[in-house]
């Protein structure tokens, strides 16, 4: 059994193979907790599978809503669960399908469809000074404005994996899980400075929809807030449920933040654009 506590919510593992209670040994801080908002699981099944095609279920309480997966694919089912878990089950703050990272007390939002790179360049930003809120959901407080980190481990893909470790020596990660619906993966473990911080929350600046080209330059696009809204509204995974609340959320959230479209092949132009004209 292990608790995982990533400041906004916090799961208890009940049971799990042995490889995934060892990635969250390594990947999470080392916590105990009275209380966890989420009781998952691991589990095989079936005897024959077990021998011949090892398969793995992901529970929450004593329901499934996935699948199984291959076994070779467990530590990313965990996370992939955990994932359905919040975006399912909270409704007490908007939650949106976006990275989001702070510097100096200010954040911001990162949307961005598969394949923009967005999981590589939150990566690069996290290993270059950047607190890490959340790879995968902005969670944001409709009364306060402000943005609660939900610190979790970056998924990387394919390549990008290679090229993180690489650059940065220092990272932590699970092995790579092949063949997945999502290409190859690998999770990498926040910076401690992140998961220290996994309470504090920040100020809402900025909106970027970050596209990696690898051409030179970058390229700026300056976006209607109408737009944005829409855009927000459409990659939020709870927009519906809340109704009229979240819809004045993000008509503020648009409201106070710098918005922008960028398509850049260096990330270290990116990243002064960012902090020269966005916080």
């Amino acid at each position: 059994m292990r608790y995982i506590d990533t400041g906004f919510v916090s799961f208890k593992v009940r049971s799990a193979p042995k490889s995934v209670l060892s990635n969250i040994d390594v990947l999470y801080p080392e916590v105990e907790l009275d209380f966890a908002d989420f009781t998952i699981e691991l589990k095989q099944e079936a005897l024959l599978r077990r021998l011949f095609k090892p398969q793995i279920s992901f529970y929450h309480g004593n329901h499934t809503a996935f699948r199984p997966l291959p076994l070779s694919q467990a530590y990313p089912f965990l996370e992939w669960g955990m994932n359905w878990c919040v975006a399912a089950h909270m409704f007490n703050y908007l939650i949106i399908h976006a990275a989001v990272l702070e510097k100096d007390g200010k954040a911001i939002i990162f949307p961005a469809p598969p394949g923009s790179g967005k999981s590589t360049l939150t990566a690069y930003m996290m290993f270059n000074g950047w607190r890490l809120l959340s790879d995968e959901m902005a969670v944001i407080d409709m009364q306060k404005l402000e943005v609660r980190p939900s610190v979790r481990p970056i998924c990387l893909k394919n390549d990008s994996i290679g090229l993180i470790k690489k650059l940065f020596p220092q990272t932590v990660s699970t092995g790579i899980a092949r063949d997945t619906q999502k290409g190859d993966v690998a999770h990498v473990k926040p910076t401690s400075e992140s998961f220290e911080r996994r309470h504090e929350t920040a100020k809402i600046v900025g909106v970027v929809f970050p596209k990696y080209t690898g051409a030179e330059g970058v390229d700026i696009y300056q976006l209607s807030k109408a737009d944005v809204l829409m855009s927000l509204k459409e990659n939020s995974f709870n927009f519906d449920t809340i109704g009229v609340e979240a819809f004045e959320c993000l008509k503020k959230v648009v409201e106070m933040s710098a918005c922008f479209e960028v398509e850049y092949g260096d990330t270290n132009d990116f990243i002064r654009f960012l902090e020269s004209d966005v916080l």
